[in-house]
């Protein structure tokens, strides 16, 4: 591809005016399946050096960080194997004889973008700061040669299936955090990644959210239009100790390369995964529309399409989400569980009903309702919400009237050590009986045999994966 390009290039005389990459990674299948690269990465890259050695602003030496970022990374860790990863590509050509500037002039830099605004922000200012001072150790007879080239990627990590739109509003956010930043380029990815191969419509949207940043709020009038901010200032110096730590500690034990072999980074990226995971099941990290405040009605089955080869990972595997080994980088988005919770509630014959029995204190039934609604609805049950009753007996005759597979009892901690036991006992296991909240009086609750409550501490994911079980069929 090189060689064509170059060639093609030079044919029609613009190979000194032409401003372009090319993503060469070999590092990239041992990321995702922990294979090291067939072949000789040094000899081939100084092939490849030569091969485009006339068309001096083409970038050729890839560091695709945004795979990290797509598997889960915090952005900390991000930036840290980015530069170890770039000093690898340093320390690598340099210890075969070539220059310092050739190399650094030819290095690029994709990196992902998450959600986070201001972290992301700061990320990439000190990714240029940091990068400087790295590649001003291999002496470049030239300053420039220690400027970034930086890529900005927008997450797969935290796009969802549900409530796909929300997905443009995420984008917009990553790529407006990433053009204040002032990297070099930018790609948004289309909102409907997830679930099919982008069309000429997502294409089209995805290319515009770049347009508003640039054409109508004219992002790229102001050269850092973050600097003086203290705020930005001192997340950026936050960010690049805590990426200089990881740079250093790649380095001590053999540098990026090393470390990709033996597994050590896939490892931290795993561990860092399964605690968001863990974020997501538990609330900590809000996804829209899927762990909170989703849409109820929405069935999303039916738009799901082959994805073969929509996301390869360019490892010779078709799909992205099937690739993953016990050892590689996980693929996983932060909303898959959640999403195959949704999935298997609309393949199921029966859609569990979930019934709000709210009673007493006006305010907090109002309050434990909405939540406990926000909460089922996660799995895509139906919510039937009621304005109050006057006895507990009431309720659940009305709960049962509408063929309640759940009854979720919603008052206050005062009232529950009374209501709740004579809910319990009236209801006489003809549906599920929760308590929404953790009342004081809870072990109470517990001797007289109801066992399920949900509240803010409750892990949202694995409690509803506990009711799929009990009420799908």
């Amino acid at each position: 591809m090189a060689g064509v390009l170059g060639a093609y290039l030079k044919e029609n005389g613009v190979e000194k005016d032409f401003h372009g990459s090319i993503d060469f990674n070999p590092f990239k299948r041992a990321l995702k399946h922990e294979t090291e690269f067939p072949g000789d990465i040094t000899a081939m890259s100084c092939e490849l050096l030569d091969t485009v050695k006339d068309v001096p602003a083409l970038r050729v030496l890839s560091v695709d960080s945004n795979v990290l970022s797509n598997a889960g990374a915090y952005i900390y860790q991000e930036l840290g194997y980015a530069l170890a990863w770039g000093s690898q590509w340093m320390t690598m050509l340099t210890e075969a004889d070539r220059c310092a500037d050739e190399v650094a002039s030819r290095v690029k830099f994709n990196m992902g973008v998450s959600s986070n605004f201001f972290m992301e922000l700061a990320k990439f200012r000190a990714a240029r700061m940091m990068w400087a001072q790295i590649a001003e150790q291999y002496k470049p007879e030239s300053k420039d040669s220690c400027k970034m080239m930086a890529h900005a990627v927008t997450s797969r990590f935290n796009q969802t299936l549900y409530d796909a739109h929300v997905n443009l509003l995420r984008s917009q956010t990553e790529a407006m955090s990433a053009a204040l930043a002032g990297v070099d380029s930018i790609t948004v990815t289309p909102f409907d990644v997830p679930y099919k191969t982008p069309d000429e419509f997502s294409e089209r949207i995805a290319r515009n959210q770049q347009f508003l940043l640039k054409e109508e709020s004219h992002l790229d009038k102001v050269i850092d239009p973050a600097g003086g901010s203290y705020y930005v200032e001192t997340l950026t110096v936050a960010i690049a100790k805590e990426a200089w730590k990881l740079f250093l500690e790649v380095e001590d034990k053999g540098g990026f390369l090393a470390c990709v072999n033996d597994g050590s980074i896939q490892a931290v990226i795993r561990e860092t995964a399964a605690k968001r995971h863990t974020d997501v099941a538990r609330r900590k990290e809000i996804l829209l529309g899927t762990n909170q405040y989703p849409n109820i009605n929405e069935m999303a089955a039916d738009k799901i399409v082959n994805l073969a080869g929509a996301n390869s990972c360019g490892c010779g595997h078709k799909d992205e989400e099937t690739c993953e080994t016990s050892k590689g980088l996980p693929t996983k988005r932060a909303a898959s569980d959640f999403e195959a919770l949704r999935l298997a509630t609309e393949a199921a014959s029966n859609r569990p009903k979930v019934f709000m029995l709210t009673i007493g204190n006006l305010a907090m039934r109002l309050a434990r309702a909405q939540f406990s609604s926000n909460f089922f609805g996660c799995a895509g049950y139906e919510i039937i919400d009621n304005l109050g009753f006057n006895t507990v007996e009431e309720g659940v005759d009305a709960a049962l009237a509408k063929g309640a597979d759940i009854v979720v009892l919603c008052s206050s901690d005062d009232e529950y050590a009374e209501l709740a036991p004579a809910a319990f006992k009236y209801l006489d296991g003809r549906a599920e009986f929760v308590v929404a909240g953790a009342p004081a009086c809870t072990d109470d609750l517990k001797a007289v045999g109801i066992n399920d409550f949900v509240h803010v501490r409750c892990n949202v994911l694995e409690t509803l994966q506990a009711f799929n079980a009990k009420l799908l069929k």
